[in-house]
């Protein structure tokens, strides 16, 4: 199956500045996450950064670069971006892997391709995995998902959705019996087409609130796949804390 990988990696990171070039045993993160995605089968890999940095970096390890303007709110938006410059086709499945993932493994990204390869009526495809203790419930850097029988999303929210009325509301906090609680992976498929009417649309009211991009998605009545992980996705790198982290684990 034919699929493209782009790799959003904006320089000006809010919370970390800099991220894809910070040095991960010997080499900038933007590469590992590079490397992990050369594995999973795409028959294209791009990079695509507002940054000249960036993209001299890049180029230097042997990857495609595409360079963007600044002025994008989302990696999607990016993304659209590159559709364009580069001219790919509508019907081509494009996987969006976050620049500050580079222990996210290949199977995962070849799984969310497969996902909407063998969903031809729905619109996006991503992945959860599940969440083992009420902490991670209630934080709302976890993103909860909720899905229906057909594993179609109902919704994404940082909130501990749905809210258990049984365990919740009592003095100490349990997870309930009766439901599976999952955690969001910020990976996602989509066809090059649907790229392009997602950036046409205004962002919607509850994607303002709860800043989660995919629920104007949902705000516009298309379907999101939502598939079970068929391994760990590893840690992100969103703050200096979690930098430390991968450090030791890919050490």
């Amino acid at each position: 199956m034919s699929f493209s990988v782009i790799i959003p990696a904006r320089f000006e990171s809010s919370r970390l500045p800099g991220k894809p070039l910070m040095e991960i045993n010997g080499k900038p993160m933007i590469e590992w996450t590079w490397r992990q995605a050369k594995k999973s089968g795409a028959e294209r890999i791009i990079i695509a950064t507002e940054s000249e940095q960036v993209q001299q970096a890049c180029a230097a390890f042997g990857a495609e670069v595409c360079l963007t303007a600044a002025h994008h709110q989302s990696g999607t938006e990016r993304i659209a971006e590159v559709i364009e410059l580069c001219s790919l086709g509508g019907d081509e499945i494009i996987v969006n892997v976050q620049g500050d993932e580079p222990m996210l493994p290949p199977e995962l990204i070849h799984q969310v391709a497969d996902g909407l390869r063998d969903h031809p009526e729905i619109s996006m495809a991503t992945l959860c995995e599940p969440i083992h203790d009420v902490e991670t419930v209630f934080d709302p850097n976890a993103v909860k998902v909720s899905r229906d029988v057909a594993n179609r999303a109902i919704n994404f929210s940082r909130a501990p959705l749905p809210w258990s009325r049984d365990t919740f509301c009592e003095g100490s906090k349990s997870l309930p019996e009766n439901w599976a609680y999952k955690r969001h992976i910020g990976l996602y498929a989509y066809r090059a087409g649907f790229v392009k009417q997602y950036v046409a649309w205004p962002e919607c009211a509850l994607e303002q609130v709860e800043k989660l991009e995919q629920l104007r998605v949902l705000w516009h009545g298309e379907k999101i796949l939502v598939l079970d992980a068929l391994c760990e996705a590893g840690i992100g790198v969103d703050t200096e804390a979690d930098l430390v982290k991968v450090r030791g684990l890919m050490a």
